[in-house]
């Protein structure tokens, strides 16, 4: 009499074994990437996709098939996992949380929660005020204040990206400035900032330009020894800003913390349009100098500093 299958499945996906370990002594409880699949819930393309990552890698790989053969101990890790998943980690990140300690993991794995609802409270901040101005209410976001900005010169970086590229980007520039640090000007004229030329989200890329302040006397002599910079003077203007929660700083204007900025953004756009900008009496419009965030550090600057952060729009 034949060995019946379940409709679609392969012989070896239902295969179990005993083999010893690598060492000779004790047996190891193997199944195949079907049954493993069946108890762990999670699919064979999911399984394979773990594997290739080394998210979950099977205890062995036949050489002659290529079939993938897991240990039943690794179940708890396969849990473990979907759970993970199911919290919205990404399988870089856990990967890296599966290397920890327990002690350590559960650590990281309370932070991504409390982002989780930093993100969804300013995602329902976002909401109430969609809800109200198409209700026709007026809605105070964020205060907004002026300040004037004299002309400058600036080291910069830019580069059109997308939402994990602009990060990325940020990094890049802070990790140049570190290697290479350049004079520390006082005050936020002095304080590092980026433009968002365009608009930077999950459905656009756009040009993102990195810039530090230097004094102007030094600009050229110190462009010498910063090959991948461009160095550049900006006009003096006026900025409208308000200042960003804490919690919103590490983004920029895209992924969950773009709530934020675009809460911030709008509040901008509503004083501009209440008359705190004239569009006749401009020489430079916002589009022309770009909207931007000012990233301002008071006291020594240190590897746990955190910056006092706003998001501007320039006019003159």
């Amino acid at each position: 009499m034949g060995l019946t299958l379940p409709l679609g499945e392969a012989a070896h996906s239902i295969c179990r074994a005993a083999r010893l370990d690598d060492e000779g002594a004790g047996a190891v409880d193997e199944v195949s990437i079907g049954e493993f699949s069946r108890r762990s819930r999670l699919s064979v393309k999911a399984l394979r996709l773990y594997d290739e990552l080394g998210v979950l890698v099977p205890a062995r790989v036949d050489d002659a098939s290529g079939y993938r053969y897991y240990d039943v101990a690794q179940l708890e890790r396969a849990r473990l996992v979907a759970m993970l998943r199911q919290l919205g980690v990404s399988l870089a990140a856990i990967k890296e949380l599966l290397a920890c300690d327990q002690g350590e993991a559960a650590g990281q794995i309370a932070a991504h929660w409390r982002t989780l609802e930093t993100a969804h409270d300013a995602r329902r901040e976002l909401a109430d005020y969609l809800v109200r101005r198409l209700s026709g209410k007026r809605s105070v976001m964020y205060d907004v204040a002026t300040r004037d900005v004299p002309e400058r010169s600036a080291l910069c970086l830019k580069r059109n990206v997308d939402e994990q590229g602009a990060w990325a980007l940020g990094k890049e520039f802070v990790a140049i400035l570190r290697q290479r640090p350049l004079p520390q000007m006082e005050g936020r004229e002095g304080a590092t900032f980026s433009i968002y030329w365009g608009e930077v989200s999950a459905d656009s890329d756009g040009p993102v330009e990195w810039c530090r302040p230097v004094p102007a006397e030094q600009a050229r002599e110190l462009a010498e020894h910063y090959p991948e910079l461009t160095l550049r003077t900006e006009p003096a203007h006026r900025e409208a800003y308000v200042t960003i929660p804490d919690d919103a700083i590490g983004g920029g204007p895209g992924g969950d913390r773009g709530v934020q900025w675009q809460l911030a953004s709008e509040a901008l756009r509503a004083w501009a349009e209440e008359g705190g900008i004239d569009p006749k009496r401009l020489t430079l419009r916002p589009e022309d100098l770009g909207m931007r965030i000012t990233y301002f550090v008071s006291g020594p600057v240190t590897k746990t500093s955190t910056p006092e952060c706003d998001f501007a729009v320039p006019f003159a």
